[in-house]
């Protein structure tokens, strides 16, 4: 992979991880139609570029809510029964159900969708109907309850499929639950860092990042690519959802949908 090929998937990542497209699913059919394998020459080369592209995206996911996130800790630390840590039980309710999946199914998962077009195809129309039904909620005034936590968990627990988007899948069920937009994508994208923190730390621990002389440059603009288009696409994503503009995300992932389908047969 050379540093051209790691800019495209970087720009790719850093818009699909916001974007309720699927970054998972968009990273595969990028890879599929460019033909790109990063682990020809080393196999754990495709998970480490992965896990970096993340780690970006997490990046850019502090810079932006980094007010909401400092409120999160001072909920957790304070150790006051207050709103503040009641918030934050709630974005801890709302990862377990995809870290128990994430532990026990993570390979199978992976296997099961590495290279798979038309299986991606399928997740991309999953992610299309939840979006194209969200965008005809409307009344969206509520707040996130501890039930609404573990739905909103469980939705995102599918997502762990490539093509079923996370902040699709995520938003999208925080909005047929009847609450507020803004509301919605600023913790869905909340609920998503701790999962992606543990994961780096998960593989580097297990021994699956792999770093070289020769692989720095892609690696660093891959980097670097996926946070500052994920800067502009997370910013981007919330002023979408509050203005309730859904349903061109849905059309778009049953276009990408089909594609991913009929490309799988030729």
């Amino acid at each position: 992979m050379d540093w051209l090929e790691a800019l495209i998937l970087g720009i790719i990542q850093g818009l699909t991880e916001y974007l309720p497209v699927s970054s998972s699913g968009h990273l595969e059919l990028g890879k599929i139609i460019l033909g790109i394998d990063p682990s020809q020459t080393d196999p754990s080369m495709g998970m480490t570029f992965n896990v970096i592209l993340h780690l970006a995206t997490v990046f850019s996911t502090w810079l932006i809510l980094r007010k909401e996130i400092a409120e999160v800790f001072r909920g957790l630390f304070q150790f006051k029964v207050n709103e503040q840590f009641i918030f934050s039980l709630k974005i801890i309710i709302s990862m377990i159900p995809a870290a128990i999946v994430g532990l026990l199914f993570e390979d199978q998962i992976e296997n099961a969708f590495a290279g798979n077009a038309f299986l991606i195809g399928l997740m991309l129309f999953v992610t299309g109907v939840l979006l194209f039904f969200a965008d005809k909620t409307f009344k969206n005034i509520g707040k996130v309850g501890f039930k609404d936590a573990f739905l909103v968990g469980i939705a995102q627990a599918f997502a762990l499929a490539p093509g079923i988007s996370r902040s699709g899948a995520t938003i999208s069920t925080c909005i047929l639950l009847k609450i507020d937009k803004e509301r919605a994508a600023k913790f869905s994208f909340l609920m998503v860092m701790p999962l992606i923190i543990a994961k780096v730390a998960k593989d580097l621990v297990g021994g699956q990042i792999s770093l070289s002389s020769d692989t720095l440059v892609p690696m660093g603009v891959g980097f670097f690519a996926a946070f500052i288009v994920g800067l502009i696409a997370c910013q981007w994503m919330i002023n979408l959802v509050k203005n309730g503009k859904l349903i061109y995300f849905s059309i778009y992932c049953f276009v990408v949908g089909a594609i991913a389908v009929f490309f799988s047969f030729v």
